[in-house]
């Protein structure tokens, strides 16, 4: 990386399995004890698993079923959105007495740009410490934290030590970091993404700063610029305060699958009316419209179209998913159906959203 290369203090904060902690801390019986947040029918899907419950390899996403069968002694418990809002909202209250400059990725984690923070702190690593204390003493949860030069890294380090730790990867230290790191680790490569860069070799971020960028793009399409830069350390995306949606959806998962397009018009319609409303409440309209159909095999299959104007209409939403529906037969049983609207009219806001960079030299204390 040159010496000129913008660089700041980034933390990502991310809560230890945040719904479970919580059930945890509001009852005292469940503390030690393997619980997973979610409904425990045979439809059921767990939202979080305590540490306890990982162990025996119950993880979020997995069906109830299944989380059942790796551990006949785990406990479900119903979610709880509104205490987990709750306490989120007080977690937010401590980031911004360090800075304003506070990206919310969800309910449980969160970037923070202390590069010039409120305390007047130079240590980024000192400020994630006493940040997390401050959490613990204020709610009584445990939070980890990774810290350095850009949100990427960040966001990779602070898996690093959990649970209850942070790690701190300096700006000397970021290139072998992540020609370290097992690609599996690298944040925005998942599950088939990995296996695709096994069967090319690519083992390590050394494996990956190996091939060229024209290499990448071509087995991986538009990522393949992307995970050239992320293995230099390039990453220049700022933490946005005010993000801006790039879609908004809605979802509904059944308690029986369904297996004809007839039974699902009438869910269609229901989901179509959910997000009528949300983006109503939020004065958007997009002009993409993609269908999201999950089949009770939990393959996942995705169909959109984009129009040529803006709609928002729970009408023309239905009419568009319809469409969609019918573009292919299914594969399967239906298990879960979504609508979800892209493309939207906040876009051009965002374009216009000033961009500031702070540049600094490369060797400063973290």
């Amino acid at each position: 990386m040159p010496n000129d290369f913008p660089l700041r203090k980034i933390i990502h904060v991310d809560m230890d399995a945040f719904y479970a902690s919580v059930e945890q801390l509001d009852n005292p019986d469940l503390r030690g004890k393997p619980i997973a947040v979610g409904g425990s029918s045979k439809r059921g899907v767990v939202a979080a698993a305590s540490y306890e419950a990982r162990k025996f390899g119950v993880r979020s996403a997995m069906s109830s079923v299944v989380a059942q069968r790796n551990c006949p002694e785990l406990i479900f418990v119903k979610a709880r959105f509104d205490r987990y809002k709750e306490i989120s909202k007080i977690i937010r209250g401590i980031f911004h007495e360090y800075t304003d400059l506070v990206e919310p990725l969800s309910l449980d984690e969160a970037y923070l740009d202390v590069t010039v923070n409120k305390k007047g702190n130079p240590s980024a690593s000192l400020m994630a410490k006493e940040i997390r204390q401050k959490i613990f003493d204020t709610t009584g949860l445990n939070a980890s934290a990774g810290i350095s030069i850009n949100k990427f890294i960040a966001k990779v380090a602070s898996d690093i030590n959990k649970p209850n730790g942070q790690k701190t990867v300096n700006p000397e230290e970021v290139l072998q970091f992540l020609e370290e790191l097992e690609i599996r680790k690298f944040y925005g490569v998942g599950k088939v993404t990995a296996e695709k860069m096994y069967k090319l070799g690519i083992f390590t971020g050394k494996d990956l700063k190996q091939k060229s960028v024209e290499f990448l793009e071509d087995n991986f399409g538009k990522s393949g610029s992307y995970y050239y830069n992320v293995v230099r350390g390039i990453h220049t995306s700022e933490v946005k305060p005010h993000r801006i949606p790039k879609s908004v959806g809605a979802e509904r998962t059944f308690n029986e699958n369904l297996s004809s397009e007839v039974f699902m018009l009438e869910r269609l319609e229901h989901i179509a009316e959910e997000l009528e409303k949300r983006l109503k409440k939020a004065n958007i309209a997009g002009k993409t419209v993609t269908l999201k159909i999950k089949y009770s095999d939990f393959t996942l299959n995705t169909r959109s179209k984009t129009l040529t104007y803006f709609i928002s209409a729970k009408s023309l939403i239905l009419e568009t998913a319809k469409e969609l529906l019918y573009q292919e037969k299914l594969q399967n049983s239906v298990r879960l159906l979504g609508i979800s609207l892209a493309n939207l009219n906040t876009e051009k806001e965002a374009k216009n959203v000033k961009k500031e960079t702070v540049s600094v030299q490369l060797k400063f204390e973290f």
